[in-house]
Order: C-alpha cells, then sequence, then structure tokens
C-alpha cells in the first residue's frame, strides 16, 4: 500500500466551539485556533490523532449540518470510522462517549474488530474500533 492513514476528514459544522470541546472531552484531542477561511467561513483544526486532523468549518448560510439522516441519505461521506490506541482506550471512549451522551455505549461485534457508534454535536455519526485480541 502507498498510503499510511488518513491525513484529514473536512467536515461542516454549526458550532465549532461546542464540537471541539466535543472531541476533546471525548477523546483528547487538541483543538487549534480558528481562522478566517474566505468570506462568511472559518476554518479550525481538530488534532485525534498522532497524524489525523478534523478541518472544521463554519460557513454562514450553509445547512449541510441538518441533514444527518437517515443511513445513507446523509451525502457522499455517511459516517467515519476511528481506531481506538488500545482495549483500554477503547473502554475509555466508551465511558466518555455514554457520558457526553453521544452513544450508549452498545458494542458491536464485527467479526476481527469491536465497533460503537456515536453522533457528535452535530449530528455526524462516527465509530470508534478496536481490533479483537
Amino acid at each position: 500500500m502507498l498510503l499510511d492513514g488518513i491525513n484529514h476528514i473536512a467536515l461542516i459544522s454549526k458550532d465549532v466551539a461546542k464540537l471541539g470541546e466535543f472531541y476533546r472531552t471525548v477523546f483528547d484531542a487538541e483543538i487549534g485556533p480558528t481562522r478566517g477561511h474566505g468570506p462568511g467561513e472559518t476554518m479550525t483544526n481538530i488534532k485525534i490523532g498522532p497524524s489525523t486532523e478534523l478541518n472544521v468549518f463554519v460557513i454562514e448560510g450553509n445547512t449541510e449540518t441538518d441533514r444527518q439522516t437517515p443511513m445513507w441519505g446523509r451525502g457522499r461521506l455517511d459516517h467515519f470510522g476511528l481506531s481506538a490506541t488500545s482495549p483500554e482506550a477503547f473502554e475509555t471512549i466508551r465511558a466518555r462517549l455514554v457520558e457526553a451522551g453521544a452513544g450508549d455505549g452498545t458494542v458491536n461485534d464485527f467479526g476481527p474488530v469491536l465497533s460503537m457508534f456515536f453522533r457528535d454535536p452535530d449530528g455526524l455519526e462516527g465509530e470508534v474500533l478496536i481490533p479483537k485480541g
């Protein structure tokens, strides 16, 4: 393979401060500065892994964040999967997602991996995965 992972995922948010706080609280993410990115538009980088970021855009008048259901009716990016660094990290994230009201704690067994789904403050669905040991 010629790639070693995902550098960033670009997404639109209604409230980057609320979104950033969610990712910081649940995933220990690092929130970068917010800067202008064109008329009526800002961008904030949220570092969610050693080499992976969310590039979060707030765009005046954009309503795409309202279109989050049903599954497979959310546009080209339906959801994204994040890899936990360890089984202990998976359990920590699971507890934090439940505490944040972003997930119900259900763990799915998808054969080679365990998975749990969550929704961030903008309604975007995410999944956290860990290989089965």
